[in-house]
């Protein structure tokens, strides 16, 4: 009994670690993971979303499209009417993590290619 409760407190730990210590993607890393994918996940401000994000830098949600760019290590969004917005990206898998200053704001999964078809 012992063990065993060693053994969970042990991976426990290690996945606190591994999320503790996960940083920010290369701007190369974010453009290699999200260019040519969908994201779908939420966002805190503004609630669920799905994107699919073309290698030429075009944005296609339903009903309404944008553009990305990578600048420096950041993925920056423009759609219409609304300035460009720059977010530092946390890959782990297929997994997303969009942050401002450091802090979560929303977060997705990378889903190949553009199944909904945008």
């Amino acid at each position: 009994m012992i063990m065993r409760k060693f053994c969970l407190a042990a991976a426990v730990a290690m996945m606190a670690i591994g999320t503790a210590n996960a940083a920010p993607a290369t701007g190369d890393a974010i453009k290699a993971a999200i260019g040519g994918n969908s994201v779908q996940g939420n966002m805190d401000s503004s609630g669920p979303y799905a994107e699919f994000y073309q290698a030429d830098g075009v944005i296609k949600g339903k009903d309404y499209a944008g553009k990305w760019t990578i600048e420096g290590d950041t993925m920056c969004f423009e759609y219409d009417g609304t300035p460009k917005d720059c977010w530092s990206v946390e890959i782990s898998g297929d997994q997303v993590k969009w942050l401002k200053d450091g802090k979560s704001g929303g977060s997705g999964t990378i889903v190949p290619g553009n199944p909904n078809n945008f």
